[in-house]
């Protein structure tokens, strides 16, 4: 199945992705870092999954949310009737669980289940015993996953199986719970019906909250959802995505752990949830920060765990042949060790952001501030892995800074317009200084654009960046010219790529090829926009909306030519972009691109 063809449920704590086939195919149990217990995303059916569907395999399907929920409904229609799944995990609950309700609306389908649990990312057989009562329990090293059903089940090929009959008005559910394997499992508290309801009543009350009103209400609604579900809810941490190793290429390398928490995500995050009207989460989110980030500034990594874990080595499973054999599949993340100026930047603003809104900070985050200024003071002329995180050559990437450039403005802007203390005439020396450097050594001459880095000819999208940030205006001419140079050379039917992949081996020593990339995309429409551009940032918009699947979902890229998604899903960042760029474009709002580039 193309990635598209996944929907996502979740209850933040994990999620699971639930395939239109009817089978949950990636689910890590009990958090988003967990080991998966389902893997055939990354590998084949022996590696884990479960699937509910009619055994007439020549079926219709039909998909939706229920309302503004997280809660999937899917509807099989076969020769003989038709069926709907409800899939949901429910809030609140001490274990994890994913609830599947098999109700039969016309007709009478005949239905199969198969449920193949794979602990350590589809490598592990747990030992499986029946329940009394219905049910089984499937256990291995840490884990045990119990299945309560009244429905028969039986074991079958190291699988759990069962074949039952759907009758339009019946239902039947089967519930998947995970617990510590040397606990028993918690009590239940609520019946299916009960935790349906509440889970229903939980995710609409939450959506009814956005305070966004215009065009594309409801795709900022189900954006804002998609980032709910992937916020770790005992820290606020947020995930760049549910899953890891889904390929930026097909057949590529280009294969990466996103289960973990962005630091360069932050600002835009911020702006996302508190122009929506969600300044709970917005704290929470800036509360992670500030833990994650606390201790020496050059230890400051670009990601952090859900929790603020530190440690993300990065390790290959070679027991996984990967998506669509897109190898290697990769657990932990390398790029965690890497140096990349252009957070320190991002973290200042978040905080300036935050300063900004009213969330209240204390004496020690200021100074946690003012310690990674004086980092940056003393650092900003180093090369470094950039913004791409490139597994090559450090270099002065024009991007970073800018960020570090960012860092010490908002430092300035902290003193200037909060009255906190600080060595102004330092700073805003400093700040003069980087300003300059940038203009001097960041623009080609003969290109009449900013380039990649010093003493490149090569377009990189992270330029789209400076008028967002306020560095320069959007409409100064060498701005202009930079924007019109990236959608010559850069854009691809239709969308943004990141920098010319034809010649990537050489500037992040990997090899060629990937999708165009959303968020750039979105920046793009931002810049067009701010350049007075309205009716091409608009067209870049609708583009933009028009690769969403048929749930408004997005990964973080896209094959124009392939007509697919691309890359780990569903990806926060894209959806954070297009919340804030629907705020943009909306006549009815100022939006984060202007409020940011005049900060």
């Amino acid at each position: 199945m193309k990635i598209e063809d996944y929907a996502v449920i979740g209850d933040m704590h994990t999620v699971a992705l639930v395939g239109i086939n009817g089978s949950i195919d990636w689910l890590c149990l009990p958090t988003f870092g967990s080991d998966a217990c389902f893997a055939a995303l990354l590998g084949i059916e022996n590696n884990g999954f479960w699937q509910i569907s009619p055994r007439e395999k020549n079926f219709q399907v039909k998909r939706a949310y229920r309302d503004r929920t997280l809660i999937l409904e899917t509807e099989y229609t076969t020769s003989t009737g038709t069926v709907r799944v409800i899939d949901f995990m429910p809030l609140n609950s001490r274990d994890r669980e994913v609830i599947r309700v098999v109700e039969g609306v016309a007709g009478e389908v005949a239905m199969e289940m198969q449920l193949r649990i794979r602990f350590d990312y589809g490598k592990t057989i747990p030992w499986v015993r029946h329940l009394e009562g219905g049910g089984m329990i499937a256990v291995g090293g840490p884990n045990a996953v119990t299945l309560l059903t009244p429905v028969p089940i039986r074991g079958e090929d190291m699988s759990t199986r069962a074949d039952f009959t759907a009758k339009a008005g019946e239902r039947k559910s089967f519930i998947l719970g995970w617990h510590p394997s040397h606990l028993e499992p918690g009590p239940r508290t609520a019946t299916v019906d009960e935790a349906l309801s509440r889970t229903f009543d939980h995710w609409t009350f939450w959506a009814s909250r956005c305070a966004y009103r215009g065009p594309w209400r409801e795709a900022v609604i189900r954006s804002l959802i998609t980032l709910k579900a992937l916020t770790y809810a005992p820290t606020g941490g947020i995930m760049a995505a549910a899953t890891t190793s889904l390929p930026e290429f097909i057949g590529g390398v280009r294969n990466w752990d996103y289960r973990y928490c962005w630091l360069r995500d932050a600002t835009f995050t911020l702006y996302s949830f508190m122009t929506a009207g969600y300044f709970e989460e917005a704290r929470a989110w800036s509360e992670w920060l500030l833990r994650a980030v606390a201790g020496d500034p050059s230890q400051l990594q670009i990601m952090y765990g859900a929790a603020g874990e530190r440690s993300l080595p990065e390790i290959e499973l070679r027991h996984l042949i990967g998506y669509e054999n897109s190898r290697p599949v990769r657990i932990g993340n390398a790029a965690s060790e890497q140096f990349q100026l252009d957070v320190y930047g991002e973290v200042m603003d978040a905080m300036h952001l935050a300063r900004k809104s009213g969330i209240k900070t204390d004496d020690q985050s200021w100074r946690l501030q003012r310690h990674l200024v004086t980092f940056v003071i003393d650092h900003w002329q180093d090369p470094d892995e950039g913004i791409w995180e490139i597994r090559g050559p450090r270099r002065h990437f024009t991007h970073s800074k800018v960020m570090a450039w960012v860092a010490v403005d908002r430092a300035v802007k902290a003193v200037e317009q909060f009255g906190l203390e600080g060595d102004l005439p330092t700073w805003t020396s400093v700040r003069t200084l980087i300003y300059d450097d940038i203009c001097r050594k960041g623009f080609n001459s003969e290109r009449n654009a900013f380039t990649q880095y010093y003493g490149a000819a090569e377009l990189d999208a992270s330029l789209l960046m400076m008028p967002l940030v306020g560095f320069m205006a959007a409409t100064d001419p060498r701005m202009v010219s930079t924007v019109e140079l990236i959608e010559q050379e850069l854009v691809q039917g239709g969308l943004v790529q990141r920098y010319q992949t034809d010649s990537a081996r050489h500037i992040d020593g990997l090899p060629p090829g990937e999708g165009t990339f959303l968020p750039c995309s979105f920046w793009l429409a931002d810049c067009l926009y701010l350049m007075g551009r309205l009716n091409d940032a608009r067209s870049l918009f609708e583009r933009l909306l028009s690769v969403r699947n048929d749930l408004g979902l997005l990964a973080e890229e896209y094959d124009p030519a392939a007509r697919r998604q691309l890359g780990n899903y569903p990806q926060a960042f894209s959806h954070v972009c297009l919340v804030n760029t629907a705020y943009n474009l909306n006549p009815q709002t100022v939006g984060p691109a202007e409020t940011r580039s005049v900060v």
